[in-house]
């Protein structure tokens, strides 16, 4: 039996509601709509099967299949749910409060029993910062980061301490995928002089000098991204500074680094230089993609010895998704980039389409692998918000606009497990749609304005336009969120200091228009100001793509 399409999550000033995914995008009836503004939080457990929320006074799980509540905590808090990876345990985190007089505050990280509904262990957790305890995927390991050690309990026994790894200044830990033997990558900063450095063990081997499977090391690091992959044989360690010494960047300098379990450790090359917007592996846990250089960015795809595999040439880009079975990659625009995408066949390396989804604040591929959502939320951006969902070929196959009167504030799909819905061979016809075409198509290389409806010639400004993907070099022999939205940045102090500046008034134009739509009668030169923002928007456009 085939599976259902996967529901979608709605949250904002309208409720929170569930509807159902493609193809018929109607309200779904697994729970009524939480009319209201006080959802804060809601999860679906990994395999999709249980769905938890909170409306301001109690945090409720229910059924997904059977629709039936489960349990009702009396948590009106709690901001921040997650379910253990086998549904046995719901994690609820609020605020760390402290009494007037000093005295310590109450835990406020609990651990519920899914069969019972009973508190399995409390915690006093200050920050909401990696505020989930991390589990194995058979549920064997469970671990924190508590002041400088990361303490593993075993079987969901949270009475007993079984296991710490204790390293001077633990800053972070991320567990790996998959089953056993499980392994952890540690990051700790550097201090006086002495390095940052990230280190892999395998549970429990964590005591002697021998103890870590790998080590790396790196002086320019204020904080670090560790992304293990799907088979846990490698990290990838991001490492940024929050001040480029060099003054090549308002935003600090990011360095990549490939650390193996076998001890194997590489500095990756970027033939660009600038800033790491994204990098993501491939499920296939054999290659991984980089977004990254001054924009226009390249992207790029590595293989394993940190090799160039295929080019992906320069575009006005910050963030890469592979599909769920890692045969298909969107590389996007967004944030304060027009939400151009291009949707890839990897296998080939050929581009399927090329959308454009404007003003988006956030991407997600469907579990079904086919599917693609792009939203516009708050408080990211309060105008304009509402979601699409879309086929990779690019056609839009559902579309919601929010009153201007409300806002979208989340939006996400159902997750379900690996394996459950089958890949399927890609097409390059553009599905058909209901659903009006409205973005731009971008086929042309850009010209700015001096240059338009003049012939066009080989010049220098040309040649930095967008390379048509089709033209890419071809590929070298074979030898893989959270969601990175990033800022861009041109290398020029004076150039970054000017789009500063077209934001500042491009903003100040929004919250005019805001205050017109409410019927606000403006002054002569507040709509003089609104007249402007096509001309600002264009300048804006002009100084990001380097033109």
């Amino acid at each position: 039996m085939a599976p259902s399409a996967p529901l979608l999550t709605v949250r904002g000033s309208e409720g929170l509601y569930l509807v159902n995914g493609p193809p018929h995008f109607t309200e779904s009836t697994v729970f009524p709509r939480e009319s209201g503004k006080n959802c804060k939080a809601y999860t679906f457990s990994k395999d999709g099967t249980l769905f938890a929320w909170g409306n301001g006074e109690r945090i409720n799980v229910i059924n997904v299949t059977t629709k039936e509540l489960l349990h009702s905590f009396d948590l009106p808090k709690a901001v921040c749910l997650e379910f253990s990876p086998k549904n046995t345990i719901l994690a609820t985190w609020q605020p760390y409060t402290t009494s007037k007089d000093g005295a310590a505050g109450i835990p406020n990280l609990q651990l519920y029993d899914m069969k019972t509904g009973t508190c399995l262990k409390s915690f006093i957790q200050k920050k909401m910062q990696n505020w989930c305890p991390s589990w194995s995927e058979d549920e064997t390991l469970c671990a924190r980061n508590v002041n400088n050690e990361v303490h593993f309990f075993e079987n969901n026994n949270f009475n007993t301490i079984a296991n710490k790894l204790h390293l001077k200044k633990i800053n972070d830990f991320v567990l790996s995928p998959g089953p056993q033997p499980y392994k952890v990558a540690v990051y700790v900063p550097g201090s006086k002089g002495a390095p940052s450095f990230v280190r892999l063990y395998q549970y429990p081997n964590f005591d002697g000098p021998h103890a870590a499977l790998a080590n790396k090391s790196f002086f320019k690091a204020d904080k670090v991204t560790m992304l293990w992959n799907k088979k846990a044989t490698a990290v990838l360690v991001i490492a940024s500074t929050e001040v480029d010494k060099t003054g090549a960047s308002y935003y600090g300098e990011q360095t990549l680094h490939y650390i193996a379990t076998n001890g194997e450790s590489a500095v990756v090359q970027l033939p660009k230089n600038g800033p790491i917007y994204d990098v993501v592996w491939n499920s296939s846990s054999t290659e991984f993609c980089a977004v990254y250089g001054f924009m226009p960015a390249k992207a790029t795809i590595f293989n394993l010895k940190c090799d160039p595999v295929f080019d992906f040439g320069t575009g006005p880009r910050n963030a890469a998704y592979y599909s769920p079975h890692g045969h298909i990659l969107v590389l996007a625009g967004f944030g304060n980039l027009r939400g151009q995408m291009e949707v890839w066949d990897v296998k080939n390396y050929k581009l399927i389409s090329k959308p454009v989804a404007s003003d988006s604040t956030y991407f997600a591929w469907c579990p079904d692998g086919e599917h693609i959502l792009t939203a516009t939320c708050a408080p990211r951006l309060r105008v304009n918000n509402g979601y699409k969902i879309w086929h990779y070929t690019g056609s839009v196959l559902h579309k919601y606009d929010v009153p201007s009167n409300a806002e979208l504030w989340q939006v996400s799909w159902q997750p379900f497990l690996d394996g459950i819905f089958p890949e399927k061979s890609i097409t390059y016809q553009a599905v058909p749609s209901d659903v009006p075409s409205e973005e731009p198509k971008v086929a042309t290389a850009y010209r700015p304005p001096a240059l338009r409806n003049k012939p066009v010639t080989n010049s220098k400004l040309e040649a930095r336009s967008d390379k048509s993907p089709d033209m890419a070099p071809s590929p070298a022999p074979q030898n893989t969120p959270r969601n990175t939205v990033s800022h861009s940045t041109s290398g020029d102090p004076e150039i970054d200091k000017k789009i500063k500046n077209l934001k500042k008034k491009l903003k100040a134009i929004e919250q005019l228009k805001e205050q017109a739509a409410t019927g606000k009668q403006l002054e002569k030169n507040q709509l003089e100001k609104i007249q402007k923002e096509k001309a600002l928007l264009q300048e804006l456009e002009d100084l990001e793509l380097g033109i």
